[in-house]
């Protein structure tokens, strides 16, 4: 996730106004947790929580322990009729929002239409463009016809249900509600300081029983280096660390949790290095992500060779190689492609020197280091990586030119990030599919995934998808990451399951902390 422009990190001697220490509470009242990430906005209609556990908001559906689907909102899990294109959702009764209206199905329709709606700026329209219609035949039910049948559309209704009595009318780009949300979450929003944290409050009235603590504070520090120190210096309950920052506490626990969230390298198509096949395929054969996982990570991963986790039931274990470098391999495919050793080491090509940049976020420690072992890979190949640390702003304008350490991943379907990140038609959007992949095979093998409901033909399908990635190379995987986390032994309740990539406020190993309580 992005992180707001206005975020500074905090030194560790620092004590302003807007940089303020945080000050846990008693104990069993206040749970403080750090993350690096802060959200644009708090409202699920503009991609705040999209998959669940926003601690502020619930869907119809949630996760589990063990990120099964279960009811939430809705009593039972939606049913679906036999054609796959119409779902039908019975609700929960008695439940009200934050500030005591009572939530009905008007709210879900309210909701799934704000994100349909054109003058809505929500990126969540495309992952809902076989949505049709979403209706209420009375107030506790809510039915939802599809232009055609998506395989895992209940999986979709995890997003966060918004009171239309409180946004009806509203420019919803716009509306105070995005910094100040009400929900019918286990949390309600007391204040929100961009740059510094988010105050939380116990919902007394929650359906799900009254949570365990009273209040949580969620402090947003960018910077690696100032989170450890901070967390060293007991700021912090909990705290989100790279690996090798995590594995210096002793006297707390520090949980490594398993997820899909890989790092690799975004080659654009229209550099005239990276858009050569046969420059990528050496850079992917010529990585060590053995090293990379034992020394960046310590341990706390495993190499990446695809946007499928090998924990999914729709991997292909197949396209996995060789976690270690085979440097003669890369020479070989380089050399018969034309791109001949200069007397610097350094390979040209008809006067094309084989040099590009590679971008990362300076405030990531963990991007960096990667970006640094890949430029000494790849120098091993006679191929000139420049690594450059920029502001997210600065990166946004060169992604279609200059390759960048991107990270992404779902434990969920395969669909809900890989349709947009590696299809031809978002090219270009944001941060989908900026180096402008195009594949009609992996094209037709991702919309295969989404339109057919059978399991191995969904499978197939995948299977596809992935040896597309596989001989195209838009991207270099290098490793599935572990999130750690450095937990005081006096917390309670702790629950990890497997993370997605946005593990910020949402998804994370918070996403349970209405259960938390302090010894």
């Amino acid at each position: 996730m992005r992180l707001l422009a206005a975020v500074l990190a905090c030194a560790a001697v620092s004590v302003t106004a807007a940089c303020a220490r945080v000050q846990p509470g008693a104990a069993g009242a206040t749970i403080v947790v750090a993350t690096a990430g802060e959200p644009d906005t708090l409202n699920p209609v503009l991609n705040y929580g999209v998959d669940g556990a926003s601690l502020i908001f619930d869907g119809l559906v949630a996760r589990d322990a063990e990120n099964r689907l279960v009811p939430a909102l809705a009593r039972e899990l939606p049913s679906v009729s036999a054609d796959g294109r119409t779902v039908t959702a019975r609700l929960r009764e008695g439940v009200t929002f934050h500030d005591g209206s009572p939530f009905t199905a008007d709210d879900v329709v309210f909701t799934y239409e704000a994100v349909l709606d054109p003058k809505v700026d929500s990126t969540l329209r495309s992952d809902l463009d076989m949505l049709e219609s979403v209706s209420a035949p009375d107030p506790s039910t809510v039915v939802f016809a599809l232009k055609y049948a998506y395989a895992p559309f209940v999986q979709r209704l995890a997003l966060g249900i918004v009171p239309a009595k409180a946004l009806r009318g509203q420019d919803l780009n716009r509306a105070g509600f995005n910094r100040a949300p009400i929900g019918t979450g286990p949390y309600t929003v007391d204040s929100w300081t961009a740059g510094d944290r988010l105050v939380l409050r116990a919902n007394v009235r929650y359906f799900g029983g009254r949570p365990a603590n009273e209040r949580v504070v969620v402090a947003f520090v960018p910077d690696d280096n100032v989170r450890a120190q901070r967390t060293r210096a007991g700021e912090f309950d909990a705290a989100e660390l790279p690996p090798k920052l995590a594995n210096g506490f002793k006297n707390e626990t520090v949980h490594r949790v398993p997820t899909a969230d890989y790092r690799g390298v975004m080659l654009p198509m229209a550099h005239p290095v990276t858009g050569d096949p046969a420059v990528r395929k050496a850079l992917s054969l010529g990585v060590d992500r053995a090293a990379m996982v034992a020394g960046i990570l310590g341990g706390a991963g495993e190499p990446a060779f695809g946007p499928i986790p090998p924990s999914s039931e729709f991997a292909d274990p197949a396209l996995n190689g060789k976690a270690g470098a085979d440097p003669a391999a890369a020479t070989a495919l380089l050399d018969a492609a034309g791109w001949m050793p200069g007397g610097d080491g350094i390979r040209a090509k008809g006067g094309q020197r084989a040099a590009f940049t590679v971008m990362y976020p300076a405030s990531d420690s963990l991007r960096k280091e990667l970006a640094l072992a890949l430029t000494a890979d790849a120098k091993r190949i006679g191929i000139e990586v420049r690594p450059e640390g920029l502001t997210w702003d600065a990166i946004d304008p060169r992604m279609r030119t200059d390759a960048l350490i991107m990270g992404y991943g779902t434990p969920y379907d395969p669909d809900f990030v890989s349709y947009k990140l590696f299809g031809s038609r978002f090219a270009g959007q944001a941060y989908f599919n900026p180096g402008f992949y195009r594949s009609a095979e992996a094209d037709r093998a991702l919309q295969d995934g989404r339109d057919r409901a059978d399991p191995a033909a969904r499978r197939d399908a995948y299977v596809r998808f992935q040896r597309a990635l596989a001989a195209d190379v838009p991207w270099v995987f290098l490793t599935y990451l572990q999130h750690t986390y450095v937990v005081r032994e006096s917390v309670r309740g702790v629950r990890p399951r497997v993370e997605a990539h946005e593990h910020d406020v949402a998804n994370s190993l918070w996403w349970n902390l209405h259960t938390w309580t302090k010894a």
